[in-house]
Order: C-alpha cells, then structure tokens, then sequence
C-alpha cells in the first residue's frame, strides 16, 4: 500500500480504517473501471469504495482455461504431399494475427488454424524469426469471433509463481497443464548457431503438440510461448522451456510491419570467466565474459576489442593468458554470457551504442561500440 500521508500519525489511521473496512464487509468486488468497491455481504448492495489500495488478484486454473480456451488455436502444416504437424498457437489481435512458434510452420505448403468452435481457416505465414523461435500467421476468419489474449509482463514473474500452459499435446485439443516458473533467464540454443535468450523454464507438462501455444500467469496473461523441452525420449521429462511475453512485444509488431526482425550484432565469440581462469589470470572475481576471438569487420573490431593471441596449458588445460574480459554494458553487471543476451535482447537495436567496460591486462577500460544487424 502506498505511503500517500505526510505525518506518521495519518499514514497509521489511514491503515486502521483499511483494516476495519475489510473487518466489516465481506466482499470486495472489481466494477471493471480499475476501482475497488465494497459490498455488504448480506445485502450485496454498494456501500463505498476503497482507494490507495494495489489492485491485484488471481484467477483459479478453470477460469484461466475458461477465460483463454477461445484465444487458443491449433495448427495444422502440410510440408508435402503426406507430411505434416501439428502445433499450438494463440489468437494476438482481431485483426487475425496468430502468433505460433517458427518451427510449427517452417517449409509449411499449407498452414490450418482450426479455432474452439470448430472452424478451420487457411493461414498466411507473414513473419518469422528463426533465432527466436516466433512466426505470425494471418487469418481471415468469417464465421468465428476473434478474442485476443491479453500479453502480460514477463520480467515480473518470480521463480516459484504458479502457470499454466494450453495447447494440442499429441493432437489433444485444448489441454492444460500447470505448474510453476522453475527459474529465469535462460539460454536456449537454436540450429541456427544463436540462443534464444532470458528464457522461462518451467515444470508445467510441455509435449509435442504444445509449442506455439501460450504459458500463462494466474492474472490470465501471455508471459510466454512454449517453446521446447528437455527430454531423452522426445516426450516431457519436467523440464520446459518458453519464449518470454515481453520478446514476443518487442520482436511481433515488426514481424507483423515488415516480415522479419533485426537483430542487434557484437561479433565476438568466447567463454564465460570460471574461478581457474580467474586465478591464472589473476582477478579478483570469477565474473565476466572473457572474448576469445573477435569477427573481422564486426562492431566488435571497429569498436577497438581484442581478442585471445596467447595461451598456456595446465593440468591438461588451456588457459588464455590475453583477451579482453568484459565486466559490464551499459553499467550493468556482466556475469556471464547470458548477462549480454539478454541486455541485447530487452534494451538494444540495430543502431543504438553500448558501452563496454573491459579488463584488458588489469586496466580498466570503456570502450563504445555501434550495434549492427545480425548476419545470417
């Protein structure tokens, strides 16, 4: 609850008339204006409204599913003549934009979005972005009623909090299953040699059939698209992985205005900093990314980085001896590689500078590089 008083003695009766207020009536119900009214349990009529009060709550699991089985679509692929597959995916506005993962519908001769009510629709692939795992399929419904699920804020979820995912799990329509964000910020390697980055896991049963549908928080919103999982049988072993909601704002509306997304390009490859490392090299933290080798041309060069030129080997190890060590971009705290995925992904475009403090011999320096778009 907000501090709105100015001396110590109003903020505590502001509290105490709060707390008689919930004492005294048993219900508080939401008119649908972003107020809070308060009703007398007896009589169910209007008795007043509470202000200063955070407005938050939670949906049980059957009014998720109730509130979301409408945005849920299945998607059907043709590839040839006999092979096919089928994914999930969510309705995005209702102008018939779909959004589904890329490898639901990649090399697809003919996609399918089948809606709750049965009706099925020949869909436009418009957008895709194979680094990331995302495509956008239009659709010109005539006899079923769009319903856009609202996407929520992903970097507020909390290991822990409690999800649910929807989709067709081996062809099953419109299943759920639930479970909890097992951490954040993960790095979710992709065939096209770069990671997706900051994505959710999460113990939620996740199996084919279920990517490109929506992962979604106890307020009913999209905080991600299920995306993958990791098993040794191809079948959910309780570890999924998805796309988070706040890339899917980020990287959609230009999928939808020009068909594919730039992305923001270092041209640098490397290691993490590890505690022998830090040692041979002589710092003082384990932290950092240590660049091993920088791409002729790339941002990188131009921005004056260097790579590793010497190394030696111990214990059966080699260590490098150069190279710089970034330590922070843009003031924030490198720890690890995902550290600078991450910061490209949620704050960066093609275009924009990044400062870049490096330990290069001991020396502390701060170097500005110029993001340029990702080649393929």
């Amino acid at each position: 609850m907000a501090n709105n008083g100015i001396v110590v003695g109003g903020v505590i009766a502001t509290a105490a008339i709060i707390f008689a207020v919930f004492v005294s009536f048993n219900s508080i119900a939401d008119n649908d204006t972003g107020e809070l009214i308060v009703t007398n349990g007896n009589y169910g009529e209007t008795v007043g409204e509470v202000t200063g009060i955070e407005r938050s709550y939670e949906y049980s699991l059957i009014d998720i599913f109730e509130k979301s089985e409408e945005s849920i679509v299945q998607v059907s692929v043709l590839r040839g003549e006999s092979d096919g597959g089928m994914g999930s995916g969510f309705v995005y506005s209702d102008e018939g934009y779909v959004i589904t993962n890329q490898h639901v519908v990649q090399d697809a001769k003919r996609v399918m979005i089948t809606f709750l009510d049965g009706e099925a629709y020949i869909g436009n692939v418009i957008g895709t972005d194979r680094d990331l795992d995302i495509a956008v399929v239009k659709v010109e419904p005539t006899n079923t009623y769009l319903q856009p699920i609202k996407i929520g804020d992903s970097s507020e979820l909390k290991v822990g909090e409690k999800i649910a995912a929807i989709g067709n799990p081996f062809g099953l329509s419109g299943s759920m299953t639930s479970g909890i964000v097992s951490q954040m910020g993960r790095l979710l390697p992709q065939e096209t040699g770069y990671s997706i980055p900051d994505v959710i896991q999460t113990d939620a049963a996740i199996n084919p059939g279920n990517s490109g549908g929506p992962l979604i928080n106890m307020k009913g919103e999209v905080v991600g698209i299920n995306t993958a999982i990791q098993s040794a049988t191809g079948e959910f072993s309780g570890i999924g992985f998805a796309v988070p909601s706040n890339t899917v704002k980020k990287v959609v509306p230009v999928l939808i205005q020009d068909g594919e997304f730039k992305h923001p390009w270092m041209g640098i490859s490397g290691t993490d900093v590890d505690p022998e490392l830090a040692e041979v090299r002589g710092l003082n933290s384990s932290k950092g990314f240590l660049v091993v080798s920088v791409i002729e041309g790339s941002p990188a060069e131009t921005a004056g980085l260097l790579g590793v030129t010497e190394t030696k080997e111990t214990d059966g190890r080699e260590f490098a001896l150069d190279g710089d060590i970034i330590l922070s971009i843009d003031g924030e705290t490198v720890r690890k590689i995902s550290d600078i995925l991450v910061h490209l992904q949620r704050e960066k475009s093609v275009g924009d500078e990044m400062v870049l403090s490096v330990n290069r011999g001991g020396e502390i320096l701060e170097l500005t590089m110029v993001l340029e778009e990702r080649p393929q």
